[in-house]
């Protein structure tokens, strides 16, 4: 393995500082990544241009990459077949009659409610942070652009629920990939996991920490501004701002002559829920038999569920939603065809910019884990000067910062797992303190990074500039965050095994 040293941090941060300062997050990316790639072939820049470009093709070599593009593009024609079909319009009505039938009539109280809506929901879909992200913003944009609540909130909203509900409750694909990891080190990787839950400070803290933003109407920083725009000047967005949605998406319209019904949402966003943990079960059923021949049904569907492919899962859940969608659609006599065919096919084009987006974010990742070795990089500075106290606190700190640097929170854990279980070993620090260390580490990095997919995913979802997202997003997940430092370092001082 080639050792670059320090020049392994230069392209991410290169990349994310870049972002932040000109908005810009395509050549921001790009730049970072042919940085990438110079340095791998030792400042020769025509080589490294010939391999930037190579990489790009090689994402698609990735069968999950694919599929998660697939997924994202596809998503667009779900988005407008449920505008169009008069479903989001149904479901504004249903739930402004609710909120008038329980004495919500003020708009303060009507905001506080589909917020506190909103997350109840990120939490309940913890079945893949994708999903959970995508099903937020379609429900509720429309909802918060009539209450006048910033982009920016929702994005917050959508974020800050996705991953922290997945790793909190791990009947996904999330608790399949760590218990993986742990299984080099423990025999019962499952327990283990929920022992180490008990100490996951970071997602519990951002989870209470919406609810308190929502509940208590204060906000911090950036987001305070932001819902000071959307109050005084009825803005949604910052002047300048770049909505990650196309206008052509936010735009449609219920079709003249459809009555409005909320069942014409509700139906296909469940069917793509639910079908995800049915799809997780189907694509690991035959690990399932092989490894767990005499077992009965449930535990071998739960056990498959722990096997299966996510990407798989989630493309053939948004596809199979979207075919029920048209049959639903059909048979009210909503949409023929041609029409469906066509709005597929401009849901799919105006999440083009999305698809080249998440191509880049997967090709800055696998540089940096593959090629730099930047997570190893970092790692590797602390790993002898660790006093077994210190062990959580350090370890959490350095999840942060590889998650933020690579924008992948899985690519963390598996980085930080392989070197962070034999340190506490050999130090005698508390394995689960510090495998919760590395879980809620790799989720804090994620949620701040401007290159991480989920964060990319979440300004598209709520059609909210990505920098506004990250800059109103970030004091609150610093003050989680620091607040989880805290907790690791004085009860990595306590609790020592």
């Amino acid at each position: 393995m080639d050792n670059y040293g320090i020049w392994s941090l230069i392209p991410p941060l290169v990349a994310i500082l870049l972002a932040i300062k000109t908005r810009q997050v395509f050549v921001s990316l790009l730049s970072g990544i042919w940085l990438g790639w110079v340095v791998v072939n030792r400042g020769n820049l025509w080589l490294g241009t010939m391999d930037t470009l190579q990489a790009l093709v090689d994402v698609f070599d990735d069968a999950g990459n694919t599929r998660t593009i697939m997924f994202s593009a596809l998503v667009g024609g779900l988005i407008l077949f449920i505008q169009r079909s008069g479903g989001v319009d149904g479901f504004i009505y249903r739930v402004h009659n609710m909120l008038e039938r329980h004495g919500h009539r003020t708009r303060g109280g009507q905001r506080t409610l589909v917020q506190f809506f909103a997350w109840l929901t990120g939490l309940i879909v913890f079945v893949e942070s994708s999903i959970s992200v995508l099903t937020v913003g379609a429900l509720y944009r429309p909802l918060f652009d009539k209450l006048g609540i910033p982009r920016e909130k929702l994005a917050y909203i959508a974020d800050s629920t996705s991953a922290p509900s997945s790793i909190l409750i791990p009947f996904n694909a999330w608790g399949a990939f760590i218990m993986g990891l742990l299984a080099l080190d423990f025999e019962n990787p499952f327990l283990t996991m929920f022992h180490a839950m008990v100490f996951n400070f970071y997602p519990m803290l951002a989870l209470l920490l919406v609810l308190l933003v929502i509940f208590s109407g204060k906000d911090i920083g950036p987001m305070k501004k932001a819902e000071r725009r959307a109050r005084e000047e009825g803005k949604l967005l910052a002047d300048g701002a770049q909505p990650m949605l196309s206008e052509d998406l936010t735009e449609v319209k219920t079709k003249k002559g459809v009555k409005p019904r909320a069942m014409n949402m509700i139906i296909p966003i469940a069917m793509m829920v639910l079908l995800m943990p049915v799809m997780l079960s189907y694509t690991g059923w035959q690990a399932a038999l092989d490894e767990m021949p005499d077992a009965g049904f449930w535990h071998k569907a739960f056990f498959a569920i722990g096997q299966g492919s996510g990407s798989t899962a989630v493309l053939s859940s948004v596809t199979f939603s979207l075919l029920g969608a048209m049959l639903l659609y059909r048979v009210q006599g909503i949409m023929k065809m041609k029409e469906m065919i066509e709005l597929t096919l401009k849901g799919i084009s105006g999440l083009m910019p999305l698809a080249l987006l998440m191509m880049l974010a997967f090709a800055i990742s696998s540089l940096c884990r593959t090629e730099l070795h930047t997570g190893e990089y970092v790692a590797g500075l602390a790993q002898g000067v660790l006093s077994p106290g210190l062990v959580p606190f350090i370890v959490f700190l350095l999840s942060c910062f590889i998650a933020f640097s690579t924008g992948t929170s899985w690519g963390t854990f598996a980085i930080m797992m392989a070197i962070a279980l034999p340190m506490a070993d050999q130090l005698g620090a508390n394995p689960y303190l510090t495998i919760a260390a590395v879980m809620g580490g790799g989720v804090f990095g994620d949620h701040c990074s401007p290159i991480s997919d989920t964060t990319i995913l979440a300004s598209m979802a709520s059609a909210s500039d990505h920098i506004d997202h990250v800059r109103t997003q970030l004091p609150y997940s610093l003050l989680a965050g620091g607040l989880t430092a805290l907790l690791y370092l004085v009860i990595g001082l306590v609790f020592r095994v």
